[in-house]
């Protein structure tokens, strides 16, 4: 396994040589109620390594999830220049993040209330240039989004692939990271190059892995220890798993149609999962998934 992880840290840095540098419409829909104050949001950034591994499938149905279970969240979409969010929803948003910077626009008019109860604020095409603001518009954006704290109990801000394209800032500004992967092996080696990025630039790294599109819990444990045991070994930092997600056709089927899996085929194994994994940022551990009688049968009679 020592040989494996030696490997895989050599990808990386042969596809990501390290940096010494640490710095770096819908016009019918409701708002979200608004409550009184908390002590503040948790806010959650939730990345890939590489695009198409699930992750803004993930947020859309994390949300759901975690709002069937009681928690005001609110997502963003900072995924720049592929926001779609909306597309998930099968919903598009005439409004969006960077609205905000005129000055007749308040937080309530691009903070929308979707299907599924999903509470968001798109983040549009201009999403490509927010990192291009003066700081004037920085300012603006800052203090109309502090008012997000009186709306959510959660915080989702759904990210980039990869660690470019600002994806470090959004990780590293956020209380905790959650990073997606698949077990191909050109995700394992993004999903590490992320890592190791944000252990670059983060005090106190606060990560933890999500595996997409597992077959079965050996290859879970397969995925996990590798990318764990890299972590350690070169990163000094510790990766815990928060959960997993089986390959599950009504996932597909549900992204076809443009409705959550959580919505759409709420007693799917991969919607289940997505339950355990809300339970998990709830209770502060992993959550087991049971495949069932189906799951067994499926395992049996797999191609």
């Amino acid at each position: 396994m020592n040989d494996q992880a030696a490997r895989l840290r050599r990808m990386i840095e042969d596809k990501h040589p390290r940096s010494d540098n640490k710095s770096n419409n819908i016009q019918e829909n409701s708002k979200p109620e608004k409550l009184s104050a908390n002590r503040g949001p948790r806010t959650i950034a939730i990345t890939s390594g590489k695009g198409g591994v699930g992750k803004t499938n993930l947020t859309v149905n994390l949300a759901i999830a975690l709002g069937n279970m009681g928690k005001r969240v609110i997502i963003i979409d900072a995924d720049m220049g592929m926001a779609n969010v909306d597309i998930l929803l099968g919903t598009t948003s005439r409004i969006n993040l960077m609205s905000l910077l005129e000055s007749d626009v308040a937080l309530e008019d691009v903070l929308l209330r979707g299907p599924y109860g999903v509470s968001y604020i798109s983040g549009g095409s201009g999403m490509e240039h927010a990192m291009e603001l003066t700081s004037t518009e920085r300012d603006i954006l800052f203090r109309k989004l502090a008012g997000c704290e009186e709306w959510a109990d959660i915080i989702l801000i759904d990210t980039g692939a990869g660690i470019g394209g600002n994806v470090l800032d959004f990780i590293s500004a956020a209380d905790e990271v959650l990073l997606i992967t698949t077990p191909e092996p050109t995700a394992l080696t993004d999903a590490y190059a992320v890592m190791k990025g944000y252990s670059s630039i983060s005090d106190n790294p606060n990560l933890k892995l999500i595996v997409n599109r597992v077959i079965d819990e050996p290859e879970i444990r397969e995925v996990v220890g590798t990318l764990s045991r890299t972590a350690e070994r070169f990163l000094k930092i510790s990766v815990e798993c928060l959960g997993y997600i089986y390959d599950d056709q009504m996932m597909i089927k549900s992204v076809r149609q443009q409705v959550p899996v959580m919505a759409g085929y709420p007693e799917s194994i991969s919607s289940r999962c997505i339950l355990s994994i809300a339970k998990g940022l709830l209770n502060g551990h992993q959550e087991k998934v049971k495949l069932g009688w189906r799951g067994f049968l499926k395992r049996i009679f797999r191609s």
